[in-house]
């Protein structure tokens, strides 16, 4: 394997070599489902999807493991102002979240933990980390780890302990420390008694960031290989994480990759600016596959700006490539998908291959698919069948990559608008093109040019041959 990655923890690009040969095992932070989904949770399941499926390309097995946080404050909060059940609430969005992922093709998780359902591994590695003397036991029932018992806090966002925020006015008066953080909170009065269990400490719920570590070494052990998340995560939820499995004598993440986030119309996504896009509205404004290639296709540790501008050119460059697949397919005959999914690495187009083992670098892989797209079309008219079945070969196995090939079960049905515009339009092109050859037959020079400057008028490009006329659309070739 030479896929290279850049490490947060490092601040490098390293060369990426799993734990166990052959298998790699990723831990990503996934929903806490408090209310719906938005656009900046797709850009994180859609930048890890790709990672997945190149991992897979190149014959690694690959757990992944997507956790939903069901139990919080904001979720009981919410649940308690809509007048549900707290669980009913959670499990609400949960789905919510999911059908979401479905909408823009993103693969399902190998195991996708709930919090709730991993409380006495969340207990045991709490009673852990006090046993260790990482962890002491707070006012009735709740439970704080210990920053200052771990010498290496801090390492993993490169912060001093002592640089960081001290006490504030509204720390908790049980805490030996503002910077300690809670492993266990507990029950408060008017909190539902579902939301509550039992340990030797007393009552209560686990907190944020002990439950990723809990299922992290339940699921992938005490060593994995790769921790992912956004960037908005780094501090404190993945600074605490590592502090606390660390201090349980765990090795936890080797490589920790974070994504870049997501803006809307160049600013920050916030209700309060009133450009908070919920994954609903996106997808009902949108294809969802136009959705996908707009998050999919910039760089994963890239900022993604989602405005009309961004998705009327992934839209574009959509019809581009759905509009070549079909018209090979029809052409040729559709390749089949176990021979397109079959395509390794070694197979793939050098630089394509290059590009996404370079810390999976899409843009400059999409514009390897383009140059074999442009190989295709000009196959295409030229009649080279056997060029023309290549290219729908590789331009679909290097979609595939990105999630995006046309003529997966997925996008097939995406695809037969984008297939019927194109035969139309080439049926009425071709039409032009036979009234100009009959004209130029006829020495009719100004009706032939005036059929040629219509069609160029309209962004078709007219090539003249010694076998005749052929035709692209400006800016596909």
């Amino acid at each position: 394997m030479s896929l290279r990655l850049y490490d947060s923890a490092t601040r490098s690009v390293r060369d990426f070599s799993p734990l166990v040969p052959g298998r790699v095992g990723i831990y990503l932070c996934g929903a806490t489902v408090q209310g719906a989904p938005h656009v900046g949770h797709l850009r994180s399941a859609v930048a890890f999807d790709v990672l997945v499926r190149w991992l897979r390309r190149g014959g690694q097995d690959v757990t992944l493991i997507r956790n939903v946080t069901d139990i919080d404050d904001k979720i009981l909060d919410r649940s308690a102002e809509a007048g549900a059940p707290w669980w009913a609430w959670a499990y609400r969005f949960e789905r919510e979240f999911a059908d979401a992922y479905d909408a823009v093709g993103v693969l399902p998780p190998t195991y996708e933990p709930r919090a709730t359902g991993h409380v006495p591994e969340m207990v045991a590695l709490m009673e852990r980390l006090v046993e260790r003397g990482h962890a002491y036991v707070g006012q009735g029932g709740n439970v704080y780890f210990d920053v200052r018992s771990l010498p290496t806090y801090g390492s993993l966002t490169r912060q001093s302990l002592d640089h960081l925020t001290g006490p504030g006015e509204d720390v908790e008066p049980d805490k030996r420390d503002g910077r300690d953080f809670a492993l266990w909170k507990a029950a408060k009065p008017g909190e539902p008694a579902t939301a509550t269990w039992t340990t030797p400490y007393g009552p209560g719920r686990p907190g944020w960031h002990l439950e990723c570590s809990a299922m992290a070494q339940r699921y992938l052990g005490d060593t994995f290989d790769i921790h992912g998340g956004g960037l908005d995560l780094r501090f404190p939820h993945h600074e605490n994480e590592q502090a606390q499995s660390h201090a349980a004598g765990y090795g936890f993440a080797r490589y920790w990759v974070h994504h870049g986030l997501l803006t809307v119309n160049g600013e920050k996504m916030s209700k309060s600016l009133g450009n908070f896009v919920t994954a609903a509205d996106a997808l009902a404004q949108t294809d969802a596959v136009v959705l996908r290639l707009a998050l999919a296709t910039v760089h994963y540790r890239a900022t993604v700006e989602l405005s009309e501008a961004t998705l009327a050119e992934a839209r574009t460059t959509w019809e581009r490539l759905s509009g070549f697949v079909v018209r090979a397919a029809e052409r040729v005959g559709e390749v089949p998908a176990d021979e397109v999914a079959a395509i390794g690495p070694d197979d793939l187009p050098p630089a394509f291959t290059a590009a996404l083992d370079d810390d999976l670098n899409v843009s400059v892989a999409l514009a390897v698919v383009h140059e074999h797209l442009r190989a295709g079309n000009t196959a295409l008219a030229d009649g080279d069948d056997d060029g023309a079945r290549q290219a729908q070969r590789l331009v679909r196995a290097m979609l595939d990559v990105l999630g995006l090939d046309p003529l997966s079960g997925q996008w097939r049905s995406g695809t037969t608008s984008a297939g019927a515009e194109q035969t139309a339009l080439d049926t009425l092109v071709r039409a032009a093109l036979t009234e100009r050859a009959d004209a130029r037959a006829a020495k009719d020079w100004a009706r032939a040019d005036a059929l040629r400057e219509r069609l160029t008028a309209a962004g078709v490009v007219v090539e003249d041959s010694l076998d005749g006329a052929r035709w692209t659309l400006k800016g596909t070739r």
